[in-house]
C-alpha cells in the first residue's frame, strides 16, 4: 500500500473514532508497526492529529472551548497531582498570579494558609476558595467571560499591568513543539502572555492530552515557560524538552 493511500485510510479512521490504536492501524494497512510510526509521526508534523500513548488522536477544532463545568470533569485527577506539585513551588513571601482555569482551581487546595503570600487573578471560580482559606487575594476586573469564568478585555489587561509578581501559573489549550501554547480566545490569550512577561517564574500546568494541541490563539513559545504535567509517553514528549523544562508528577 502506497504511502498516500496509508495516510488517507488513518485519517479516515480518525474522523470516524477520534482515537486509534497503532495495532489497529497495523491490521488496517497490513503493514508493520514502524511503518505506521513514521506515518504518525509525518501526520504529526504535518499537523493532522497528535500522537498519544500507543497511537494518535485527532486534533480538537482551533476555537472549540469546553465551559468551566466541562474543563473541570475532565482529567480531575491529573490535575490535582499536577496542582499538588505546582502549590508546592509556591515559598512564603511570594507574590503569585493563578491564571482563570480548573487546574490552577485545583491549586488553592493546596496553598498552605501558614505562608504568607498574595495572590492576583482573572479567575472568579477561584475567589471563594481563596478567601475562605484566609489567603491575601486581588481580584482583575474586567469583561466577565461566561464560559470559563475569566476576567479580560482592555480593563483586566490595564489592571494586570500595576503588578509584578514572582510566580505565574497558567492554564493553555494546546502545547505544540513549533507552535508554542495556544488558548481560543484572543483576549484571553492577551491576558495570559501579559501575566508571562510580569513574572520572574513562569509555569504552565497541563495534563497530557494538551501536548501536540494546536489552538488559535497564540500565548508564547515553549521556552518562555517551564510546563509542570502528568505521566506521559518519553517518545511523545522527548522533542518538549529540547526547548523548555518540564516537570512529570505521577498520577
Amino acid at each position: 500500500m502506497l504511502t498516500p493511500e496509508r495516510h488517507r485510510l488513518i485519517l479516515d479512521l480518525l474522523k470516524e473514532r477520534h482515537s486509534v490504536k497503532i495495532h489497529e492501524l497495523v491490521d488496517l494497512t497490513n503493514t508493520s508497526e514502524s511503518t505506521i510510526r513514521r506515518d504518525l509521526t509525518q501526520l504529526e508534523e504535518d499537523k493532522y492529529l497528535k500522537r498519544i500513548h500507543g497511537g494518535a488522536a485527532l486534533l480538537q477544532g482551533k476555537l472549540k472551548e469546553p465551559n468551566v463545568s466541562e474543563k473541570s470533569a475532565k482529567n480531575l485527577q491529573q490535575k490535582k497531582v499536577i496542582a499538588a506539585e505546582a502549590a508546592s513551588l509556591v515559598e512564603e513571601g511570594d507574590c503569585i498570579f493563578l491564571d482563570a482555569g480548573t487546574t490552577t482551581l485545583q491549586m488553592v487546595e493546596y496553598l498552605s494558609p501558614e505562608k504568607e503570600i498574595v495572590v492576583v487573578t482573572n479567575g472568579l471560580t477561584v475567589i471563594e476558595p481563596l478567601l475562605s482559606k484566609g489567603i491575601k487575594t486581588y481580584l482583575i476586573g474586567g469583561f466577565l467571560k461566561p464560559s470559563t469564568g475569566a476576567m479580560i478585555g482592555r480593563g483586566a489587561l490595564t489592571a494586570l499591568e500595576q503588578y509584578r509578581f514572582d510566580k505565574c501559573f497558567l492554564g493553555v489549550n494546546g502545547i505544540h513543539v513549533e507552535l508554542g501554547y495556544t488558548t481560543p480566545d484572543p483576549e484571553e490569550a492577551a491576558m495570559k502572555m501579559t501575566a508571562l512577561k510580569l513574572s520572574r517564574e513562569k509555569y504552565v500546568l497541563a495534563d497530557y492530552s494538551k501536548f501536540g494541541e494546536i489552538a488559535f490563539s497564540r500565548i508564547a513559545q515553549l521556552s518562555e515557560a517551564k510546563i509542570i504535567t502528568d505521566e506521559g509517553e518519553d517518545e511523545v514528549l522527548y522533542p518538549y524538552t529540547k526547548n523548555t523544562a518540564i516537570k512529570v508528577v505521577n498520577t
